[in-house]
């Protein structure tokens, strides 16, 4: 199976204010999302992750990268440069590249972090899959994707925090994420991570493979 994701700003406080997520610290959501992709994906699985993993810092990345099962290609976001200087990516990831086309045997998709007005063969009904944008429905830029059928947003925040296959993008790429109240605030029960640590290692781009 091949799943997409972004936008999953691990270690990132004011993402919570700033998306209306629905946790009460950086611990709960951390956990939440953890347990959200190991729900669903396995070590046999391709997750495309389309930028904007880590707020650099503020967690330890080995130990998060290692709880994420699948074969892990990411697409560099605009806050992903520095905490990829602190570990060995090759040991994690199976591609990390700006951008990429590919196949999942019946789309041809081109992956960015951010959104375009057009790509490769999209007047052919090839698709984008982005992320960058997470649930921002008051910009200006939100009502021209409406109008995109083929651009699918990819983030977190409007799906559910879980990783999604490109059937689900299709049906909520622009819809935001439904969320439930509790305690009089939107909430994810979920163990909390209590590991908060920093790793120094070194930055190794390795190349684009084929899925």
């Amino acid at each position: 199976m091949i799943y997409f994701t972004g936008d999953t700003h691990f270690g990132h406080a004011n993402i919570i204010m700033h998306c209306n997520r629905p946790f009460l610290s950086i611990q709960e959501m951390d956990q939440a999302i953890i347990n959200k992709w190991r729900e669903r994906v396995t070590n046999n699985d391709t997750v495309y992750i389309l930028g904007d993993m880590f707020f650099v810092g503020r967690v330890d990345y080995s130990d998060y990268l290692k709880m994420l099962p699948g074969k892990k290609h990411l697409i560099i976001g605009n806050h992903d440069k520095d905490w990829m200087k602190k570990l060995d990516i090759t040991q994690y990831f199976k591609s990390v590249v700006h951008y990429a086309e590919i196949s999942d045997g019946s789309h041809k998709i081109t992956l960015c972090h951010y959104p375009m007005m057009t790509w490769n063969s999209a007047p052919k009904g090839s698709y984008l899959i982005y992320g960058h944008i997470h649930n921002n429905m008051n910009d200006t830029y939100w009502k021209l994707l409406k109008t995109m059928p083929n651009a699918l947003n990819a983030g977190v925040d409007i799906n559910n925090f879980y990783p999604v296959t490109f059937k689900e993008l299709g049906k909520r790429s622009i819809a935001p994420a439904v969320v439930t109240k509790a305690g009089g605030r939107n909430r994810t029960p979920d163990l909390l991570i209590t590991n908060i640590a920093r790793t120094k290692n070194t930055l190794i781009f390795s190349p684009l493979r084929s899925i």
